[in-house]
């Protein structure tokens, strides 16, 4: 197995992110921005995948950090302190400190709803954009949250009765997560975005979402909503288990060359 990147930290307005930045040989590859998942962190939702691998060896620039209050990243408790446009800002300033104008974007899951809102404020910055595991519920938004928080604070998993909370609490442990922190994260401020905000993407789309998923919801209702969006279905999938799928490594690296810088 290919050894994790070594990661360093960048001051985002005041909060320690951790990020790493690997290069093929290449020194004028395009790079390319990964945001991971709630309650995950760069290296289980991209290294740990065979993502950074991937797009290293096609020849890309990969980056890839933690989000705030997740993996190696300053952990915060208040809920003002998170929330989706925030926390898009912290891949901005990630550019930033990076001197990177522009960049293609992955997003997988709450990843995804952060780059939407990337893009929205910052099109500039963004070549192209891949949504994994969110489709329509982008813009319906997320039910349960209550519930998942309830979940993250429960003295042990034992005690968590709701199947679907249960599954984030696992998953939490898992990647060994301040369990309080993202309590305060899945409690933030959800700013809406509406199907006509999502129309306005001027970035090429790719919304890619497994056919079991039920907490993205289907691929192809999203991409609808957005001018020339493009939407892979990957087959046999549900939220937790698409995130390496080949099939959808695959549909992403042709995404990806035929929007070049």
């Amino acid at each position: 197995m290919r050894p994790r990147p070594t990661k360093t930290t960048f001051d985002s307005d005041g909060v320690k992110l951790a990020y790493f930045d690997e290069r093929p040989e290449n020194s004028d590859a395009e790079p390319v921005l990964l945001i991971h998942g709630f309650a995950s962190n760069a290296n289980t939702n991209w290294v740990d995948t065979g993502w950074v691998k991937d797009l290293l060896a096609a020849g890309y620039r990969v980056i890839g950090f933690d989000n705030r209050g997740h993996g190696e990243s300053e952990k915060l408790y208040r809920i003002e302190d998170y929330g989706a446009p925030l926390m898009a800002e912290d891949a901005r300033r990630l550019l930033d400190h990076l001197t990177i104008p522009r960049a293609h974007v992955i997003g997988y899951s709450m990843g995804a709803r952060i780059s939407a809102f990337l893009a929205l404020a910052h099109p500039e910055r963004v070549q192209s954009l891949v949504f994994g595991g969110l489709g329509i519920n982008m813009v319906r938004g997320m039910a349960g949250t209550g519930p998942i928080a309830h979940a993250l604070e429960a003295p042990s998993v034992d005690d968590v009765k709701s199947q679907a909370a249960r599954t984030f609490r696992v998953f939490a442990e898992q990647t060994k997560s301040d369990l309080k922190a993202l309590a305060a994260c899945i409690r933030s401020a959800r700013a809406p975005i509406t199907a006509e905000a999502v129309a306005t993407i001027a970035a090429p789309v790719l919304v890619a979402v497994g056919d079991g998923d039920v907490v993205g919801g289907p691929a192809p209702d999203l991409a609808a909503l957005i001018p020339g969006a493009e939407a892979f279905v990957i087959e046999g999938r549900e939220h937790m288990k698409a995130v390496g799928d080949r099939t959808f490594k695959a549909a992403t690296l042709d995404f990806l060359a035929r929007h070049q810088l």
